[in-house]
């Protein structure tokens, strides 16, 4: 039974069917169990230029398990189900099941270089997520749609997937030819709602139970150092942090000595008394009085405590919350994320990294690119107004802003 028929079915008549059929005396194991240290190492990567997130497009079977092993890796910020490869403008499930489109079923990793590697997600993807050796298919699931292939975004990507697979050939790891295909990537089409997250809302499907909860059970056993909370995070706590969503997440008391330092008396000058109780003393704005709530113009938001840049417009999204939100910071070293047990509650409080001023709050409840936000990242960075300057694009930069540029030229910003 394809994994292709479960989704029409409710659930509880699923579990009755796989339960009938003993489909858990069908093997799910992923093609190699060694070892972390026994299984090759990518190759080394040339330095990726710029800062930000990056994207990985990979394919390799059913997406739900796919996207189920890479969702819990630190520095993954998001996964998205979907197709792609195909010379269809267009793709979605029932036309790409048929086989005729050219889509592979397809996962879009959206991840952070500075955490995880392109080739450490290669690594997981030919060790855990799905068997390179099988062509056209992935387990019960047949057709060209759940082919093996990796659709890279520029020459490095290309050059790492290719020494990568001639590494593992050259190594004999599968006893069969790896047919993975290296192509470029043309589009990649999001699935339906309904795909997404669909190992994360069903855990106890029987396609999931069976063909995909294996490999995530790989995945913690073998490589424990790359997931979100895992082992890893000892070096970070040693250092007063953990990790969360993949990010730094310091706590209490550990932040580091900031460049910009002030007396609150200097302070209270220069912000005056209701920025002073929202920067310096942690406050919060009331809702939907903010003026940035409302700023939708292309620009920057600056820290009004030290003038440094700290979100683009085009991360900025509508949440209906009433306090100015945006989906990442112009870099990620321009804010220090710190745990908040204040009220009784646990948050990550948001500060700007050049004097620890509190901007507000981060959640992960903010859209993805799978909502359709292009700079979705599944994270919602809840600003207070009084925290930030918005300068528009062209606009001349008030006098706090130019002195923060200007000593920081060359640093890049």
């Amino acid at each position: 039974m394809y994994h292709m028929d479960f989704p029409r079915m409710p659930i509880a008549i699923a579990v009755a069917i796989g339960s009938f059929f003993n489909i858990s005396c069908i093997s799910a194991k992923p093609p190699s169990l060694s070892a972390e240290a026994s299984f090759p190492q990518p190759p080394a990567e040339s330095a990726e230029k710029g800062g930000g997130l990056r994207e990985a497009v990979l394919a390799g079977g059913c997406f739900w398990g796919i996207e189920g092993v890479f969702e819990r890796l630190k520095g993954v910020t998001d996964v998205v189900s979907g197709y792609s490869g195909g010379s269809a403008d267009n793709a979605f499930y029932d036309l790409v099941s048929t086989g005729t489109t050219g889509h592979a079923e397809s996962v879009r990793i959206v991840y952070d270089p500075a955490l995880v590697s392109y080739g450490t997600l290669l690594r997981v993807f030919f060790h855990i997520a799905h068997d390179p050796t099988q062509l056209n298919y992935q387990g019960p699931d047949h057709g060209s749609q759940y082919r093996s292939a990796i659709f890279y975004d520029g020459e490095g990507q290309r050059e790492v997937a290719a020494k990568y697979i001639a590494t593992l050939s050259d190594a004999k790891v599968y006893t069969a030819p790896i047919v993975t295909k290296v192509v470029p990537l043309t589009a990649f089409f999001p699935a339906e709602d309904y795909h997404q997250n669909f190992m994360r809302n069903n855990p106890d499907y029987p396609y999931i139970v069976q063909f995909d909860q294996p490999k995530v059970d790989a995945l913690e056993r073998l490589y424990p150092a790359l997931l979100v909370g895992g082992p890893a995070n000892s070096g970070a706590e040693a250092r007063g942090q953990t990790l969360w969503r993949g990010l730094p997440v310091r706590e209490p008391g550990s932040e580091p000595i900031y460049a910009v330092r002030k007396s609150d008396a200097e302070w209270k000058a220069q912000l005056g008394a209701f920025a002073f109780r929202v920067l310096r003393q942690a406050g919060t704005e009331q809702a939907f009085t903010g003026p940035l709530n409302d700023e939708h113009r292309a620009g920057t938001f600056y820290s009004a405590a030290t003038g440094q840049p700290l979100f683009r417009s085009e991360a900025k999204f509508e949440s209906g919350t009433g306090w100015p939100s945006f989906s990442e910071p112009v870099k990620q070293d321009a804010v220090v994320l710190v745990l908040d047990l204040s009220y009784g509650m646990e948050r990550v409080e948001v500060l700007d990294s050049g004097s620890g001023s509190h901007l507000g709050h981060v959640f992960d409840d903010g859209p993805t690119r799978s909502d359709g936000f292009d700079r979705g990242t599944g994270l919602r960075y809840c600003m207070n107004s009084a925290s930030l300057i918005f300068v528009p694009d062209g606009a001349e930069p008030p006098a706090l802003v130019a002195r923060w540029a200007a000593g920081h030229a060359d640093a890049g910003g």
